[in-house]
C-alpha cells in the first residue's frame, strides 16, 4: 500500500468537458502494481489525489479511514472478492463512485457489478481514452448527484428548522392558498381559537373573523390576487370557538395579522399563490398598556389614584365649579404617628395600615369625590359641588371618624388619628397647586397643635410657611457662610472653688434675625437632614477651642456638649468623637457627652453599645435633664453613664429652708449608683449652698455666669468664681 506522487512522463490529454474539475480523491484497488503507477500516470491532473493498494484487506483498511469520490476496482483480487467491497459501501451508506475493471470477464459480470452499484465496467486492457473519459463522466456525474444531494439535505433542513421555529413560535404562523384558505397552521392558531387544526384546515380565513374584520380582509384578498407586490398588516379579531354566537361566545382575540404574499412566476407572469401569515396577540400587550396607564396614574400600594390623577381630576372640578358657580374642597390628611407602625411592627404592618385606611377613607367619602395617596402617610381628597366650609367640615369629620376603630395588626389592634387641613375654591385658590398647598399649610398647623384634629387655611398661615421655608432655606446656607457659633458656659466646683468644665451651647447668627437659640432651629435640622452636618462642626469646634485652652495652660478642663437624638442613631458616631480626640491630641476624659432621657430609653440597645463604646474610651456620659423623663432607673443599669444632671425647673424650687425632695431623691439615686452631680440653672447663693448641702457639688448658672462668647469664658478661666458664702 502507497501514495502515488510520480509526475506523469506525458502530458495528459486536457478535459474536453471544460470548466474547472472540483477536487478529487480517487483510490486504485489492484493486484498488478505496475498497472496501478500506468493508470496514475494516464489519469494524473490538477485537482486530483490518487491511493492505491493491491487487495481487498488494504481497500477495506483504507476504505474504513477515509471517503473517495471515485474508486477504481479490479474485479479478481488476490485476497478477497471485490463484489463484497460494494456490498461493504452499500452496508455503510457509503456514495464513493465506482468503477469496476475486469480481464475475461463475461457480460454478465459486468451486469452484475453494475447492479451492485458500479457506475461503470471497464474491460482490461482498456484504452488511455477510454479509462479518462469514463473516469471524467463518473466523477462528474458522482459530483453532480453530491451537489443534488446536500442541496436536498439542505431544504430538508431548512423545512425542518422552519416547521419547528413555526411550531414552537409563540405566534401564530399559517399560510393561506390563494382563495384564502387554511393550508398550514402551526398550534398556537387553534389554541387560541379552541379548534383543531383538522377543524380549520382549508375553511377560508376570513371564516374565522368577525364580520366587519371578515369583508375588510376579503376586499385586501381580492386587491393582492391582482397585485401581489406588497405586505398585508391589519389588525383583526379571530372569534375563538369560530361558529358560535358571537354576542354569548367567548371574547373575541384582537391579533396584528402580517402576511406576506407567495407567488410564483408562469410563463413570464407572477400569479398569487397565497399568503404567508403571523399573528401576534394582542391581548397581553394591551393588557400591559393599561397596566402600565393604571401605575402612571394610581398608588401601586393602594391602588388609590396618585398626585398626578389627583391634579388632573382638581383641575378639571375647578372648571366645572368655575361654570356652576359652586365650592369645592381639597383636603390634605396626615396619618398621626405613623412612623410607630414601621419601626415598631414593620413595614408589612405598616403598608397593611394604609391600605386599610384607603378602603375606610374610600368608603365615607361620596361616589363623585376622589381619595388619593400623595405618598407616605399623607393623602388627599377632593369634595366637589359643596355649599360651603360647614360641608366641607363635615366632610372631614366623616374621614376622622373612618379611623375611630382600632386596626387589627401583627402586634394587636393599633388606634389611629389624623391631622386634617382644609382648603376652599374659590376664596383660599383657583388653582390646583395653591388649593393644596394652602391645605398642607393648614395640616401643618394641626401638627404643631398637638395634631388629631382639623383646620380651615387661614391666610396668617401663609406667612407662618413662608417664615419656615425662609428659616429652612437661611440654615441649608449657615454652615457654609460660618454663621454658627459656641458659647461656653462654666461649670464650678465649690469645694475646689474653681472652674471645673465649660457646656458648649450653640447659637446661630442670623444676618436679619440675630442670635437664634437651637430650641427654634435644631427641630428644623432634624427633619431637613442637616442635623448630621451641625453636630459634626460643634464637636470639631468644641475640641478645637478645648485644644487651645490645654495650650494656654488650662489642662484640667472638660468640655460638656449635648448631642441630637440623631447623632446617637448614627452608626459612625463613636469614630466620630474618637478621630476628633485624635486630631487635636485630648484625652478621652476631657469630653463629656449629654443625652437626654428620652433618647436613653430609644432603642436601648443600640444607644447602650454606643454609650459603653465611648466610656470604654475614657469619654464621659451624662444624662441631661434627670427626671424630667421616664425616670426609669433600670436603665441606669444598663447604660455606663457616669453623670447625672439636676434639671433647672428643680433646683428653682430650692428656695429658703426649703428642700426639694426630688433634688434629695436624685441625689440618692447617684450617690446609690457611684454618678457624679452636676446641678444646672443656679440663680441663687441659697440654691447653691442647698444643693451643696445635699452632696452636688458641680454647678452651673446665672448665679455663676451665663453663656459666654469664647473670649469672656477665656477671661472666666483665670478668674476665681463666685462663692455662695461669700454673700
Amino acid at each position: 500500500m502507497a501514495t502515488l506522487s510520480e509526475v506523469p512522463f506525458y502530458d495528459p490529454q486536457p478535459d474536453s468537458g471544460g470548466g474547472v474539475e472540483p477536487p478529487s480523491r480517487i483510490l486504485i484497488v489492484d493486484g498488478d502494481a505496475a498497472l496501478r503507477v500506468r493508470m496514475k500516470r494516464v489519469l494524473a491532473q490538477d485537482r486530483r489525489t490518487f491511493e492505491h493498494c493491491g487487495g481487498f484487506s488494504d481497500a477495506i483498511s483504507l476504505l474504513a479511514q477515509a471517503r473517495y469520490d471515485l474508486v477504481i476496482l479490479d474485479y479478481r483480487l488476490p485476497d478477497g472478492n471485490s463484489l463484497a467491497i460494494l456490498e461493504w459501501l452499500q452496508r455503510h451508506g457509503r456514495d464513493d463512485a465506482v468503477i469496476m475493471t475486469g480481464e475475461d470477464c463475461p457480460t454478465e459480470v459486468a451486469l452484475r457489478t453494475l447492479r451492485r452499484g458500479a457506475q461503470d465496467f471497464l474491460r482490461k486492457p482498456c484504452h488511455d481514452v477510454e479509462l479518462r473519459q469514463s473516469v471524467r463522466d463518473v466523477l462528474q456525474k458522482h459530483a453532480a448527484a453530491r451537489t443534488e444531494r446536500r442541496n436536498r439535505e439542505r431544504l430538508a433542513a431548512s423545512e425542518r428548522l422552519h416547521r419547528h421555529l413555526a411550531e414552537r413560535s409563540p405566534d401564530m404562523v399559517f399560510s393561506l392558498d390563494a382563495d384564502g384558505c387554511v393550508r398550514f397552521t402551526n398550534p398556537r392558531l387553534p389554541t387560541t381559537l379552541g379548534v383543531s387544526r383538522r377543524e380549520i384546515s382549508g375553511r377560508p380565513f376570513s371564516a374565522l373573523l368577525g364580520k366587519a374584520d371578515a369583508e375588510r380582509f376579503d376586499t385586501m384578498l381580492k386587491a393582492l390576487r391582482k397585485e401581489p407586490v406588497k405586505d398585508l398588516v391589519i389588525e383583526v379579531q379571530l372569534l375563538p370557538n369560530a361558529g358560535t354566537d358571537p354576542e354569548h361566545g367567548p371574547e373575541p382575540v384582537t391579533v396584528e395579522l402580517r402576511a406576506t404574499p407567495i407567488t410564483a412566476e408562469r410563463d413570464g407572469r407572477v400569479d398569487f399563490d397565497g399568503l404567508y401569515c403571523v399573528a401576534r396577540d394582542l391581548s397581553a400587550h394591551r393588557r400591559a398598556e393599561e397596566l402600565v396607564g393604571f401605575q402612571t396614574y394610581h398608588d401601586q400600594l393602594t391602588h388609590l389614584p396618585n398626585r398626578t390623577l389627583f391634579k388632573d381630576r382638581l383641575e378639571l372640578a375647578i372648571a366645572q365649579a368655575q361654570r356652576r358657580c359652586n365650592c369645592l374642597a381639597v383636603l390634605i390628611v396626615d396619618i398621626d404617628r405613623f412612623k410607630l407602625v414601621n419601626d415598631g411592627y414593620g413595614q408589612a404592618d405598616g403598608d397593611a395600615l394604609l391600605c386599610e385606611i384607603a378602603t375606610r377613607f374610600t368608603a365615607a367619602v361620596r361616589s363623585g369625590d376622589t381619595v388619593a395617596r400623595l405618598g407616605g402617610n399623607e393623602f388627599a381628597v377632593l369634595l366637589t359641588d359643596i355649599g360651603g366650609s360647614e360641608e366641607a367640615q363635615r366632610g372631614a369629620r366623616m374621614l376622622a371618624s373612618a379611623l375611630d376603630e382600632p386596626f387589627s395588626l401583627s402586634g394587636g389592634p393599633f388606634r389611629v388619628t389624623a391631622s386634617i387641613g382644609i382648603s376652599i375654591f374659590p376664596g383660599d385658590g383657583d388653582t390646583p397647586e395653591l388649593l393644596t398647598r394652602h391645605a398642607d399649610i393648614a395640616m401643618r398647623a394641626v401638627k404643631q397643635a398637638g395634631k388629631n384634629g382639623l383646620r380651615f387655611f387661614a391666610p396668617e398661615f401663609n406667612s407662618h410657611h413662608k417664615a419656615r421655608i425662609a428659616l429652612e432655606n437661611d440654615l441649608r446656607n449657615a454652615l457654609g457662610l460660618d454663621q454658627f457659633e459656641l458659647l461656653f458656659q462654666p461649670q464650678i466646683s465649690l469645694s475646689a472653688n474653681r472652674i471645673v468644665g465649660m457646656e458648649a451651647l450653640l447659637r446661630w447668627n442670623h444676618p436679619v434675625n440675630g442670635l437664634i437659640n437651637p430650641a427654634t432651629f435644631i427641630p428644623v435640622a432634624e427633619e431637613i437632614g442637616l442635623i448630621g452636618q451641625i453636630s459634626r462642626w460643634v464637636i470639631d469646634h468644641a475640641c478645637a477651642q478645648l485644644a487651645r485652652w490645654r495650650d494656654a495652660g488650662h489642662s484640667e478642663v472638660r468640655m460638656s456638649l449635648n448631642l441630637a437624638q440623631h447623632d446617637f442613631g448614627r452608626e459612625d458616631i463613636v469614630d466620630l468623637v474618637l478621630d476628633c480626640l485624635r486630631k487635636y491630641s485630648l484625652a478621652p476624659s476631657q469630653l463629656e457627652l449629654e443625652i437626654t432621657e428620652s433618647m436613653a430609653m430609644q432603642d436601648r440597645q443600640g444607644v447602650a453599645g454606643r454609650i459603653r463604646s465611648l466610656r470604654e474610651a475614657g469619654v464621659g456620659i451624662a444624662i441631661d435633664d434627670f427626671g424630667t423623663g421616664y425616670s426609669a432607673l433600670a436603665y441606669l443599669q444598663e447604660l455606663p453613664v457616669n453623670v447625672l444632671k439636676i434639671d433647672r425647673r428643680f433646683v428653682r424650687d430650692l428656695d429658703g429652708l426649703v428642700t426639694n425632695p426630688i433634688v434629695a431623691a436624685i441625689a440618692g439615686i447617684a450617690n446609690g449608683f457611684g454618678l457624679k452631680l452636676i446641678a444646672e440653672g443656679v440663680e441663687h447663693p441659697r440654691q447653691a449652698i442647698h444643693l451643696k448641702a445635699l452632696g452636688c457639688d458641680v454647678m452651673q448658672g446665672y448665679y455663676f455666669a451665663p453663656p459666654l462668647r469664647v473670649a469672656d469664658a477665656t477671661r472666666q478661666l483665670g478668674e476665681r468664681p463666685r462663692s455662695p458664702y461669700e454673700n
